[in-house]
C-alpha cells in the first residue's frame, strides 16, 4: 500500500514540484495550503507571497494538474498570534527577528502534521530545499546540495518528532531543475518569480505594522557614540538593526564623494531607546551567546565544547567556531575564529557538522569592545 504524505502548497513552483515528485514517487499525496494572511482594508497583497489568496488559488489549480485533492485551511489567527504580533514585539525591542523560523515552528509544520494525523497519513512535506536522513539515532538535517538554495536555516528549531516524519523532496534539486521539471509537467507557477520580502508586510513597511501593532514603539531617541555622547536622534529604535547604516545623521555624503567615515549600528538600548552608532568595525564581533538552543544532533549538548561551522543569517556560508554549551538553561556561548559582520540579535545562530544540523538558538544582544571585537 502506498505511503500517504500531506505536502504543504504554497502555490510557488517549490511546493509544487515537492507535490509533483513525491506523486511520481507512487506515494499517495494530499496537498494543503494554509491560508495565513491576507489583506484587508482593500490593499493588495503581492501574489508570490505565500500566504495570498492568489497564491491560494495557485496551488489549487496546480494540484488539479498534477491529480491529487487539495483543501485549504484557515489560520490567519494562530498565524497572528504566533508570527505577525512576536515579530512586531521584536522589533519594538530592538531585535531583529526572523518570522520564517517562528512561522515553521509555530505554524506551518504542527498544522501539516495535524492535518497528518487527521487523514492517517505517515508523512508530510514542504518545498524547502534541505534533506532529511533517517537512521537508528533518530532524524539528520542537513543543508541542500545547492548552497546558494539551502534553507536548513529556518528549520533547525523544529522538534525531532516533527522532522521524523518531514520529507524534502528538493533537497538534491537546484533552482532552475526545479523550474525545467515544472514547466515539462506543464503546472502554470514554472516561471513564478519569487518574492524576497517578507510575505505579511506590504510594500516594505514593516516598520507601519509594528507601530499598529505596538503603539508607542517608534519613539523617538537618541544616537550614541562609545562614549555615551549624544551625537543624533532616531525616529525609533524599531527602523533600525545591527550594522545598519542608513538612517543616521552622522552619515552625511560629502560633496563629489562618499562618507568617508561612515557610521554604523553596533548596539540597540530598548532599557534606554537609545541606539550606538560608531566606525564599522565596532559592528564586527567573535563571541556572541544564543538562547533556547534545540539540539538536534545526539551528544553535543552534553559536551563541555565541540567545533562547528554557524550560520548568523542565512544565506551565509558557516563559519568556523568553537560552541560551548552552557548547562540546563539551553543557551551557548559561540566563539568564532574570526571576527563576524553584525550578527543581530533576535536572529539565529545554527551549528553545523558539515552539511547536518547540530541545532541552534536565538542571538542575545552583545556588547562590542573598544577595538569593535568582544
Amino acid at each position: 500500500m502506498a505511503k500517504r504524505v500531506v505536502v504543504g502548497m504554497s502555490g510557488g513552483v517549490d511546493s509544487s514540484v515537492a507535490a509533483l515528485l513525491l506523486k511520481n514517487r507512487g506515494f499517495e499525496v494530499e496537498g494543503l495550503s494554509l491560508l495565513m494572511f491576507e489583506t484587508r482594508g482593500g490593499g493588495q497583497q503581492d501574489p508570490r507571497s505565500c500566504c495570498s489568496l492568489e497564491s491560494v488559488a495557485d496551488a489549487a489549480r496546480t494540484a488539479r494538474i498534477i491529480g491529487i485533492p487539495h483543501r485549504v485551511i484557515d489560520c490567519r489567527d494562530i498565524f497572528i498570534g504566533k508570527v505577525i504580533e512576536p515579530f512586531a514585539l521584536a522589533y519594538s525591542n530592538g531585535l531583529t527577528p526572523n518570522p520564517c523560523i517562528l512561522c515553521n515552528r509555530h505554524v506551518k509544520i504542527p498544522l501539516l502534521l495535524e492535518a497528518a494525523n487527521e487523514r492517517g497519513a505517515e508523512f508530510i512535506a514542504t518545498g524547502h530545499y534541505a534533506r532529511m536522513r533517517q537512521h537508528g539515532e533518530g532524524p539528520e538535517l542537513m543543508s541542500a546540495l545547492d548552497e546558494k538554495k539551502d534553507q536548513s536555516y529556518v528549520l533547525y528549531a523544529q522538534k525531532k518528532e516533527e522532522l521524523q516524519r518531514l520529507l524534502l523532496p528538493l533537497g538534491d534539486l537546484g533552482k532552475q531543475d526545479v523550474r525545467k521539471l515544472a514547466g515539462e509537467a506543464g503546472l502554470p507557477v514554472f516561471n513564478r518569480p519569487e518574492s524576497q520580502e517578507i510575505c505579511f508586510v506590504q510594500g516594505k513597511d514593516y516598520l507601519g505594522m509594528v507601530r499598529a501593532l505596538v503603539p508607542g514603539s517608534l519613539a523617538e531617541g537618541p544616537i550614541l557614540d562609545g562614549d555615551g555622547k549624544q551625537i543624533g536622534a532616531h525616529s525609533g529604535i524599531s527602523g533600525y538593526t545591527i550594522g545598519q547604516r542608513k538612517g543616521l545623521g552622522g552619515n552625511r555624503r560629502k560633496p563629489g564623494g562618499r562618507d568617508p567615515n561612515p557610521l554604523y549600528v553596533y548596539r540597540i538600548d530598548a532599557s534606554r531607546n537609545a541606539i550606538y552608532a560608531g566606525p564599522k568595525e565596532k559592528a564586527f564581533v567573535k563571541t556572541i551567546e544564543a538562547e533556547g538552543v534545540n539540539w538536534l544532533l545526539p551528544g553535543h549538548r552534553e559536551m563541555q565544547e565541540f567545533e562547528a561551522g554557524v550560520k548568523v543569517r542565512s544565506m551565509m556560508r558557516p563559519a568556523r567556531a568553537r560552541v560551548y554549551p552552557l548547562g540546563a538553561n539551553e543557551n551557548a556561548r559561540i566563539e568564532f575564529q574570526g571576527p563576524q559582520w553584525a550578527p543581530a540579535p533576535g536572529q539565529s545562530a545554527v551549528f553545523y557538522d558539515g552539511r547536518s544540523v547540530i541545532g541552534g538558538g536565538v542571538i542575545k544582544p552583545w556588547q562590542s569592545d573598544e577595538k569593535g571585537v568582544s
